[in-house]
């Protein structure tokens, strides 16, 4: 999305862009005026010009700024006539600091009235020269709140002295917010999308230099070029940042986060299929019964309960005996400053989006848009998001058995998602359209996979499965009365995501990672299926407008299994077009399985298994996930109501 900034003003606030103006000049050189006893109080007030507004009142406040317009004997700049009737005046318009980027002297020149209807005369003189400062600050879109739109205040005055007070002023009350970013690294991924990544930077970049972010840019060259800085980037280095910036898709944001945690992060495995493969209770043998779950004892047990699994240590050794020290390449990690700690509290990941679908923004900040996006990460603002570390097992069923860790944030999709991903790879010179190419071809072939499944029963009052009222009673779950009314939307200030239980910490997989072994069960299922999928976060985009799972959150400490099974091509059809819709019920179907869940493993039993973890195609036969609540933090807030 591409706006030019110019445009981007609104008028709500005292901003009338894209009408002529006439220059003026006060007459006024009033002082600033303290309020109250105090000289040093935080009431501070002038008679400034608002450009293309007229004279106002200026108000210096605790939390923001503040103005009105003075009336005047001639004509009330507060009021506009129609026809001979005066309308209702407009309120007062104010800011707060928190809505503000930006303040910066521009020196000497022009100031615009604004259009009245006196024959075009200006009210206050001929000279129409001053100085002025501009407050940089957004607005909340009138269609969509979670949009911002760029607003900027141009105050002026004859007094020089007078404008610099100001600019000073509002610049200590900046820089008092907290959070806010002065160093990041920027990775722009130029063929990203339509290949608009640097045009993408190139739009947002004057708002990280209003704001003093500096920045230090690096336009990607080849495929993987941005991993191999993360993991090469020592931690000293890293964290003379205040974060990583990804001017990209969802598939460029996965490269940095890998390469950000796979050297970093140190966890045990979760358990693999090969785990839990014991027969319940010593029985020689059990059935699994197609297309039916089964409990199974967990047979692996972790120690240090207590501890967090984000340690440097190399010491936590996972119930599978593979050491948490261990890289995704399986190698050792030796990094010479590894006694920092895993990450430190102001570091933040930031997306600038650019690319074909973009869902984790459109999760985070609630709208796929890089102005947003860029406001979000100089204003500083902070959201936790849940990681799915997974671990392959094998590649093919004669591979042997070598783990091999990746990492997702949006979804980890097998079947019908992991054949699209994989044949929109042949057809990348199409740009997005591939994957409406490949989907189409993909959809007509129809195909199903042997496989099985295994995940970690949650507590009944935890499971979140969604059942809607349908009209084919063979195909479609009846209502359950209260559950659409008992779901709760991930926005900002989610109370889901600021949930503190005993249970689950920040970053760790619901405790570490499970419950004790004796409160843990296992379901397993069996079958044939055109799709699994494990959603981290709602995955809300442009083609599903409501995200696979509505009620997914972005820090809960869960992820969403949905198991497709086998059925006729029509009725998959019907699933995939109420994806498509705002409102629709695409878990409302038989063959359609939902659990919530921390943990989960797979096995194929075919020859062909291709994943898509976060749009990048992953070859895995057998693998075992585990989410991390809150493991790392963007620049976001969540989206707005």
């Amino acid at each position: 999305m591409e706006r030019d900034e110019d445009n981007l003003l609104e008028d709500g606030n005292g901003i009338v862009v894209g009408e002529s103006s006439k220059p003026i000049q006060s007459k006024d050189n009033s002082e600033p005026q303290l309020h109250g006893d105090d000289e040093e109080a935080s009431a501070l007030s002038s008679t400034l010009f608002l450009d293309h507004v007229g004279q106002v009142i200026l108000t210096f406040n605790s939390d923001g700024l503040s103005w009105d317009k003075l009336h005047h004997s001639s004509i009330n700049l507060d009021e506009s006539i129609c026809l001979g009737r005066k309308l209702a005046p407009k309120a007062a318009t104010k800011i707060k600091f928190s809505d503000v980027y930006a303040v910066e002297f521009v020196d000497y020149g022009l100031v615009h009235e604004p259009n009245l209807l006196n024959g075009g005369r200006s009210l206050l003189g001929d000279d129409h020269e001053m100085y002025r400062f501009t407050v940089h600050g957004f607005q909340r879109s009138k269609t969509q709140s979670s949009l911002w739109v760029l607003a900027v205040y141009t105050f002026c005055h004859k007094d020089l002295q007078m404008c610099q007070m100001w600019v000073d002023r509002i610049n200590a009350s900046l820089n008092l917010e907290l959070g806010r970013p002065r160093n990041l690294l920027v990775f722009v991924h130029p063929r990203s999308g339509k290949g608009s990544g640097c045009r993408t930077w190139e739009t947002v970049a004057p708002i990280f230099s209003r704001a003093k972010v500096k920045t230090k840019v690096i336009v990607t060259q080849r495929a993987g070029q941005a991993l191999h800085v993360m993991t090469s980037t020592s931690n000293k280095e890293l964290y003379s940042y205040d974060g990583v910036v990804a001017v990209g898709g969802d598939g460029f944001f996965n490269e940095i986060l890998n390469g950000f945690l796979s050297s970093r992060h140190k966890a045990p495995y979760p358990p693999s299929p090969s785990d839990i493969s014991c027969p319940v209770d010593g029985n020689s043998s059990f059935i699994i019964h197609h297309g039916s779950s089964e409990t199974v004892a967990e047979t692996t047990s972790y120690q240090n309960e207590d501890q967090s699994p984000l340690l440097s240590s190399a010491r936590q050794q996972n119930g599978s005996g593979f050491s948490n020290s261990r890289t995704e390449d399986g190698s050792c990690n030796t990094d010479q400053d590894c006694d920092l700690s895993f990450a430190k509290k102001q570091f933040r990941f930031g997306i600038i989006p650019a690319g074909s679908t973009d869902a984790i923004v459109m999760c985070t900040t609630g709208a796929r848009d890089p102005i947003t996006s860029a406001l979000h990460i100089v204003l500083g603002n902070r959201v936790g998001l849940d990681i799915a570390q997974v671990v392959r097992w094998k590649t093919t069923p004669e591979s042997k058995v070598e783990p091999y860790v990746r990492y997702a944030a949006s979804f980890a999709g097998y079947g019908f998602y992991g054949d699209v991903i994989a044949e929109s790879e042949k057809y990348r010179w199409m740009g997005p359209k591939r994957y409406d190419y490949a989907g189409t071809k993909v959809f007509l072939k129809h195909r199903s996979y042997e496989a099985e499944v295994a995940y970690i029963e949650v507590k009944s009052e935890e499971k979140n499965s969604t059942f809607e009222r349908g009209r084919l009673s063979g195909w479609v779950r009846p209502l359950r009365s209260s559950n659409k009314s008992e779901r709760v939307i991930c926005r900002v200030n989610c109370t889901v995501c600021n949930k503190k239980t005993d249970q689950v910490s920040m970053g760790s997989p619901r405790s570490v990672p499970y419950p004790p072994p004796e409160e843990t069960r296992w379901l397993r299922s069996k079958g044939r299926y055109l799709s699994i999928g494990a959603a981290i976060i709602s995955c809300r985009n442009e083609k599903a407008p409501d995200g696979l799972v509505a009620d997914a959150h972005l820090s809960d400490g869960f992820l969403h299994l949905i198991l497709i099974k086998d059925c006729p091509h029509a009725l998959y059809l019907w699933h995939l077009t109420q994806l498509a819709k705002r409102g629709g019920t695409p878990l409302n179907f038989k063959f359609v399985e939902h659990h919530k869940t921390t943990a989960f493993m797979f096995t194929s039993y075919g020859t062909e298994s291709v994943w898509n973890l976060d749009g990048e195609p992953f070859q895995a036969h057998q693998l075992s996930a585990q989410v991390f609540r809150g493991l790392v933090s963007l620049f976001a807030s969540g989206p707005e109501v």
